[in-house]
């Protein structure tokens, strides 16, 4: 288990550490521009806007793909007791086939498990 969820959404919150731990944006050089961010995705560049710093534990972000596609990705750090809950919603666009989605959600188990490690490492 993890550490307080106020100690761990407070290091998480700040789109500048997201590449700590999502692997699609620890290279790609994220950079804010304004309200947005900037990063160079696998499929090329995209746009992101994040939720403000909240006391709800909310991390929401819009990635802006180009060609008008957007993906919503809800983010929480949930209180669990003594320590917390991590939660990642991938939503599957209809056009997307299931080997499509099996990999996006793999990719994302992956980036999940590294921000537990991290999470875990940083334990007081």
């Amino acid at each position: 288990m993890c550490r307080d969820w106020c100690e761990l959404y407070e290091r998480l919150w700040r789109p500048e550490a997201f590449p700590e731990w999502a692997s699609g944006l620890s290279e790609a050089g994220l950079e804010q521009d304004g309200e947005v961010w900037r990063a160079r995705g696998p499929e090329g560049p995209v746009t992101i806007r994040f939720t403000g710093h909240n006391p709800f534990g909310i991390m929401d972000h819009w990635v802006e793909l180009g060609g008008g596609r957007e993906v919503y990705v809800p983010l929480r750090v949930i209180r669990n007791g003594e320590g917390c809950l991590v939660t990642l919603t991938l939503f599957r666009w209809p056009e997307m086939s299931e080997d499509s989605f099996a990999a996006d959600a793999a990719w994302i188990e992956r980036d999940l498990q590294t921000l537990k490690k991290l999470a875990e490492e940083s334990r007081p």
